[in-house]
């Protein structure tokens, strides 16, 4: 899997798990709300995409040799509504940078 494709798979999982998150927020705000038990079936899905969240993140980061800090923090974003939003940008901009460098270190090498 190239860099750009783990960033991108990275920045399409974080977006799903920021609207996950805001759905099982309306979960429990239905629930323990309103005892609205519509959306009872959510969490378990929301579970499993957080797991391949955490795997976006975890190959993203070892990938760019992120520290063990960074990539929990990463992680951590996933689990505060909104948050995952904002960390996906700014952790695709430096990501993108990275990359960007990585690949002109490697076209800057003698061959």
């Amino acid at each position: 899997m190239t860099d750009q494709k783990k960033l991108n798979f990275f920045k399409v999982m974080a977006f799903i798990v920021g609207v996950a998150l805001l759905v099982l927020t309306l979960h429990m705000v239905l629930r323990y709300g309103f005892d609205i038990h519509i959306l009872d079936w959510w969490a378990q899905p929301h579970g499993f995409l957080y797991m391949v969240y955490l795997a976006a993140v975890v190959i993203l980061g070892f990938d760019l040799r992120w520290g063990l800090g960074k990539m929990v923090g990463v992680m951590l974003a996933g689990v505060v509504p909104f948050l995952s939003f904002v960390v996906e940008r700014r952790v695709s901009a430096q990501a993108q940078a990275q990359i960007s460098a990585r690949h002109a270190d490697a076209g800057s090498m003698p061959g």
